[in-house]
């Protein structure tokens, strides 16, 4: 799994300079304006790198499943454990490719946007139709005990779409987006190697070789957009990010191996619980001034961060390290109770209310130096 971070973190960093290169000549430019934070020119379409390096590592894992047994003098000196793996992994081949089409047409979506913009209905529908498309074809369904086929697979369109729009709208700060995916999909994957499959007893290595190397694409765009960034990854990167995620949560198990944990399920809640708070806070602002939800401003999470007197820098710092405090308690459902489950999630909740008493705060404000 290694080598997996390390090819898609190569491939995506080769990708992504090529990108800053062209971009002028690709109509990929991000130019200043009222509701952006940067002042100058930046490239964008650092997104094509992220896709890049995750297919590119799928097609060389691929190419690797289905030629080694054909090659006997290379497939007998390998160990028994490794063909039933190999197996396994035959068998997901038509699944996973079938996920890279819905994430690429995603990626083109927002390369679209990003080129020359797309009505906010356009967009919307088209991650409607890919998420609904995922979940009949490919099968993809929430774990939430409801005995409502027709919910359950209302609610996981719905979980798609939140999760893609969640980091196209936290990608509003240099290393923002990025870096808040790489946590998500660490915390993720961790977790899901250390619990072994509801079906099986081994730890679920597909889906976690899924989120780690979306972890090693992200990382090879980062070294591009820790700040001051030199290239942006667009609406294409972030709808990609948010898809792939919002699909790896639907197909991972998190209850155990003989379902003795259900409060699980709600461990990709937690983990996201940043990303979705400022998805949700953010669309409430908006239609509380009057304004549409699609319509772009500075009220994010990071942005309130700021207006309270913080750098770019420690803003984004901070909405990070508040996504760790939040994704780290996740690992402990599948080893707990339910009084512990209630502890964990009543941890995230605090930490969102803190977030919020913070934000209530107005820089100033606070009386510090009055004399009693």
């Amino acid at each position: 799994m290694i080598a997996s971070v390390l090819t898609a973190a190569g491939i995506s960093w080769s990708v992504v300079g090529v990108v800053c290169r062209f971009a002028d000549r690709l109509g990929l430019v991000d130019r200043p304006g009222v509701r952006k934070v940067h002042t100058r020119p930046v490239p964008l379409g650092g997104g094509l790198g992220i896709w890049a390096g995750v297919v590119g590592t799928l097609g060389m894992g691929t190419l690797l499943v289905v030629l080694l047994p054909a090659i006997p003098a290379v497939w007998e000196r390998l160990p028994g454990s490794i063909h039933a793996y190999m197996g396994g992994m035959r068998d997901k081949i038509p699944e996973v490719w079938g996920l890279v089409l819905g994430g690429t047409a995603l990626m083109l979506v927002g390369l679209a946007d990003d080129r020359r913009g797309l009505p906010w209905w356009v967009r919307l529908g088209i991650e409607f139709a890919v998420a609904a498309g995922c979940v009949y074809w490919q099968g993809l369904h929430l774990t939430a005990f409801i005995d409502l086929p027709w919910l359950t697979s209302l609610l996981s369109v719905v979980w798609i779409v939140a999760l893609i729009n969640s980091f196209n709208m936290l990608d509003n700060m240099d290393a923002l987006s990025g870096g808040v995916a790489v946590i998500c999909a660490a915390m993720l994957a961790g977790m899901l190697l250390m619990e072994p499959d509801g079906g099986a007893s081994q730890p679920q290595l597909f889906v976690a070789a899924m989120l780690l190397i979306l972890v090693g694409a992200v990382l090879g765009f980062l070294k591009h957009n820790w700040p001051p960034a030199k290239i942006f990854m667009g609406d294409a990167g972030s709808y990609f990010i948010g898809f792939w995620i919002a699909v790896a949560t639907l197909l991972a198990t998190y209850t155990g191996y003989r379902g003795e944990h259900p409060h699980a399920v709600v461990a990709p809640l937690v983990v996201l619980a940043i990303p979705l708070y400022d998805m949700v806070s953010v669309i409430l602002i908006r239609l509380s001034e009057g304004r549409s939800p699609f319509e772009a401003d500075k009220r994010h999470f990071s942005h309130r961060l700021v207006d309270l007197g913080m750098t770019k820098e420690q803003a984004v710092m901070t909405v990070c390290l508040a996504t760790a405090a939040c994704s780290l308690g996740a690992w402990m459902l599948p080893r707990t109770d339910w009084i512990g489950a209630g502890f964990v999630v009543a941890q995230t909740v605090l930490v969102l209310c803190v977030i919020r008493v913070l934000e209530s705060v107005r820089r100033g404000q606070g009386g510090g130096d009055e004399q009693p």
